[in-house]
């Protein structure tokens, strides 16, 4: 299970990590188009991926962010989001809009918030058939393998048996930890690991 974190913790990772450099307090700016949110090509975009590990690079310099990513980062202060008409949208606009491509984005949301506030990495996974996979703190992709993939799911909303084998069966195929994300109403997390035991 992911481990609580208190103020002065969190305080810390802030202090050691991206905040300590002036360049990765720019604001980046970023273009929406349906579920792609694609940066400007920048010494302050690539820090978010070089130093924060957000989205992939491209080949010519920009960085593309998720939808989680891109709201987490504009809800910070991060980001400035425009449509490709040049219009700014705020962080409510642009959630309204990424719900329309991601029916279940406001949930995935809430866990990717939750995970990044704690100091962790997270990412997507869908190559692993989940929503994200999780890195300890001071991992980082590429250099080794997450430790766990989550699956968020909102508090009200019913699984399968069939559907949580599924689910187990993938971590266990991808030698990672089982996180599911449970998702109240008000947008907090609480999370269950799952393990296999042998009768």
């Amino acid at each position: 299970m992911v481990p609580e974190e208190d103020s002065e913790r969190t305080a810390k990772i802030e202090e050691a990590g991206e905040d300590n450099n002036p360049k990765s307090k720019e604001k980046v700016k970023a273009v929406l188009s349906k579920e792609k949110v694609v940066t400007e090509s920048s010494d302050a975009a690539r820090l978010l991926y070089e130093q924060s590990r957000y989205g992939s690079l491209t080949a010519s310099g920009k960085v593309q962010l998720s939808l989680t990513e891109a709201a987490y980062l504009l809800e910070k202060g991060r980001l400035k989001v425009v449509l490709p008409s040049g219009k700014e949208i705020n962080f409510e606009a642009f959630s309204k809009k990424a719900q329309k491509e991601e029916p279940n984005f406001w949930v995935r949301y809430c866990v990717f918030k939750d995970i990044r506030n704690r100091g962790y990495i997270i990412k997507t996974a869908l190559k692993f058939g989940a929503d994200f996979r999780v890195y300890d703190r001071g991992v980082k992709p590429g250099e080794d393998h997450a430790r766990w993939i989550i699956y968020p799911v909102h508090e009200g909303s019913t699984l399968t048996w069939y559907e949580f084998s599924a689910k187990n069966r993938v971590a266990h195929s991808t030698k990672k930890r089982l996180l599911m994300g449970i998702v109240d109403d008000e947008g907090d997390v609480t999370y269950y690991e799952i393990k296999w035991m042998r009768p």
